[in-house]
């Protein structure tokens, strides 16, 4: 964790209640920092329902290995979250690693390996020590709190300059649920699946493959929409969590993601995931403005994400930010290369509500003061009309500046 809080850190921070089913407790175990938390335990109760997303990156650490082998079970009794090693490109240690937290977190709790899962983050290619934390998992276990989300959301931490809360309420069938979600990222973040550690849990009554159904759709708009400089962890896990505790309530089980009941879940989830990712741009790694771009008029969706994340991605649009230059000949470049059908002369840009290109040339009205202006603002919208179709997408990234270089020049020292 950097000693300066992001400029971009939310002035408060959510109050998160409890949700009812699940306990958490956190430990120091020294694995990377001296002094801070570095072990996160979550134990559900009974067995909950789970669902997960994962990186899409053929380097996948071996906490994603043993979670997606055990997603099928869906059932979670326990998890156990590390920072400051990733257990990645660690190889059969880095498999003894996970089997050894995993026993211990099933004897701990008296479940089944299979109902444990883990996520490691941290620096790829040194191997855990796992048995630094395998020995309190017990009396973590006995410790746990529901009134502790703000503490879990700070164990995990690795580069993040603050912890990432966010908590939503719902009603499934006049029944009220609440939905509390935490997160960590700041660099390393690029949208494939997941793009960071985040574990979401509600005390709904939900079962795994609707859950999955819920969860699938949700990383779209949100996770998989937000970059802050185009590289896929090799540990991005994110995963929702089903207690159950509403059924006392009289919450009938669903079962299918299509049920109307779940209206109102499905927003309030779709809201906690969108508040995480758009947290974690927020906090990428020297981070001094976020950068919203709408991509409209492409031939497809999928056309205008493609094209909206190749300018996301240019270090030269995100350098031209952080030097608060109103450099749209960048945006330029970056739409001509991204691979998506794009016409020159077609093409419309703005900077904030300032149009600044036009029919395929600079706006006949173009103000450099004005762009300058917006250009200083900490929030930058930046819209690209493509005239060709009706494809819209909207992704958010951050500004590249000397700091992001400073801290992942000495990463590992």
């Amino acid at each position: 964790m950097s000693g300066s809080v992001s400029p971009l850190a939310p002035k408060t921070f959510a109050e998160m209640p409890p949700v009812r089913g699940v306990r958490m407790a956190t430990a120091e175990a020294g694995i990377k920092y001296k002094n801070r938390t570095d072990v996160l335990m979550m134990v559900f109760d009974a067995p909950a329902s789970v669902a997960g997303v994962f990186t899409r990156s053929l380097c996948p650490s071996a906490a994603v290995d043993f979670c997606r082998q055990n997603l099928s079970g869906g059932v979670a009794r326990a998890v156990v979250v590390n920072s400051g090693n990733a257990n990645a490109f660690t190889g059969a240690k880095g498999r003894a690693a996970t089997e050894l937290t995993g026993q211990s977190a099933a004897e701990a709790v008296g479940c089944s390996t299979g109902e444990v899962f883990l996520a490691s983050t941290g620096v790829i290619g040194e191997p855990l020590d796992a048995t630094k934390f395998a020995g309190v998992l017990g009396d973590m276990k006995d410790r746990g709190t529901e009134d502790f989300w703000f503490e879990a959301a700070k164990a995990i931490m690795t580069t993040d300059t603050y912890p990432k809360v966010a908590t939503r309420s719902a009603t499934i069938g006049g029944v009220t649920v609440t939905i509390n979600g935490i997160a960590k990222g700041a660099g390393m973040i690029a949208p494939d699946m997941a793009t960071m550690l985040s574990f979401v849990v509600t005390d709904a009554d939900i079962g795994p493959q609707a859950l999955q159904a819920l969860l699938s759709e949700g990383v779209g708009p949100s996770f998989n929409s937000v970059t802050v400089d185009s590289d896929t962890s090799t540990s991005d896990t994110l995963m929702l969590f089903a207690t159950g505790a509403a059924a006392a309530d009289g919450q009938a089980r669903i079962e299918d993601a299509s049920d109307a009941a779940l209206g109102d879940f499905r927003e309030a989830l779709n809201a906690v995931l969108f508040d995480l990712a758009l947290q974690v741009v927020r906090d990428g790694e020297g981070a001094r403005k976020m950068v919203a771009i709408t991509v409209e008029g492409a031939e497809s969706d999928a056309a205008a994400k493609r094209i909206g994340l190749s300018i996301a991605n240019s270090p030269l649009v995100k350098t031209a930010v952080a030097g608060e230059d109103a450099n749209w000949g960048r945006v330029v470049m970056a739409v001509g290369k991204a691979g998506e059908k794009a016409d020159r002369d077609l093409l419309a840009i703005w900077f904030g509500d300032i149009r600044v290109a036009v029919n395929g040339e600079r706006d006949p009205a173009y103000s450099e003061a004005a762009a300058s202006a917006v250009m200083k603002e900490q929030d930058i919208a930046i819209k690209v009309e493509i005239g060709l179709g009706a494809g819209t997408a909207t992704v958010y990234t951050c500004d590249l500046t000397k700091e992001y270089i400073e801290i992942n020049g000495d990463y590992r020292s």
